[in-house]
């Protein structure tokens, strides 16, 4: 089997380009990337066939998906902040560019395309557990353009015959993933911060709840969709259903580390969802035998991968 990753050397796709090699009903992986947000570097090691240049060139892209047989379409302009500065180009690329791999996936005889979305389109439903049937109601460009995303998948496999799997990932965590920047997730940003002994930044009281999934989840359920070509055009919500705020997040980190953490409190973050936590069973109805990382190991094993890289 040949599979192709865009954004494959991102931090879930890097992460999950390592563990399809290990599989050895893969014959070859190939990445699609621009490096705009992944690195080289999370590729060091891996025997991957790399395209280098956007998902919005259709030519990269047919050539990236000739004789393939899956894609998994990870390639993305991350972070809710991010899209409210910029909304055209997290358009851009997140719709436009999953239109595209679509298209290219089409052209290339019908390959099986599983993709990421986000819990961010749940928004201002407050709802709770989130269910894949309730109405998505996105506060940011972002969720917009990750409900464009699952919403192209769906059309294309109910106009074209496609067989397609939209995933909404829901903050996602682990190795591989940057915390020096302005958009960094929480989790990266916060192991960051405790390791270099500083105070945490918590936007807004740290009530707000997350349904925090570690990377190696994620990873088993994209490598055990395409190995078994699971086909569901509506999406699936990949997440463990279990609410953690991020005080109780500081707190675990703490137990983690062996000592308290200072946190300090700033501004609500505009486009951000107050409370997120998943109804986990389509995603178990699918994946039955799913073997999830709990949060306090996931978050072991990412302060790990942490404290082997330079100080930042």
């Amino acid at each position: 089997m040949r599979v192709v990753v865009t954004g494959g050397a991102g931090f879930i796709g890097a992460n999950l380009v390592a563990a399809l090699l290990e599989r050895p009903e893969i014959a070859e992986v190939r990445v699609v990337d621009d490096f705009s947000s992944g690195s080289k570097a999370n590729l060091a090691g891996c025997d991957v066939t790399l395209h280098d240049g956007s998902i919005l060139d259709p030519e990269l892209l047919d050539a990236a998906f000739a004789g393939a047989d899956a894609v998994v379409h990870l390639a993305a302009l991350p972070s809710v902040p991010r899209s409210v500065a910029n909304p055209l180009a997290s358009h851009q690329v997140n719709a436009t560019g999953t239109l595209q791999v679509l298209e290219a996936a089409r052209r290339a005889g019908g390959l099986y395309v599983t993709a990421a979305s986000s819990s961010s389109v749940y928004g201002a439903n407050r709802e709770l557990p989130k269910r894949e049937t309730m109405r998505a109601e996105p506060l940011s460009p972002y969720a917009v353009s990750k409900l464009a995303t699952e919403s192209y998948l769906t059309a294309y496999h109910h106009c074209y015959g496609l067989d397609v799997l939209p995933l909404r990932l829901f903050n996602v965590f682990g190795p591989l993933q940057p915390a020096g920047h302005a958009y960094a997730a929480v989790v990266p940003s916060f192991v960051a911060a405790a390791l270099a002994g500083r105070p945490l930044t918590v936007h807004g009281d740290g009530g707000q709840s997350r349904d925090f999934t570690y990377v190696g989840t994620v990873v088993r359920v994209f490598c055990e969709a395409v190995l078994r070509r699971v086909v569901h055009p509506a999406p699936v919500n990949v997440a463990l259903g279990t609410r953690t705020t991020l005080l109780a997040l500081v707190e675990e980190l703490g137990a983690v580390l062996g000592h308290p953490l200072e946190v300090t409190h700033t501004e609500p973050r505009a486009g951000d969802v107050r409370d997120s936590v998943a109804d986990d069973s389509r995603l178990r109805g699918l994946f039955p035998d799913l073997a999830a990382v709990p949060l306090r190991v996931g978050l072991e094993r990412t302060v790990e991968w942490f404290r082997t890289q330079p100080a930042a």
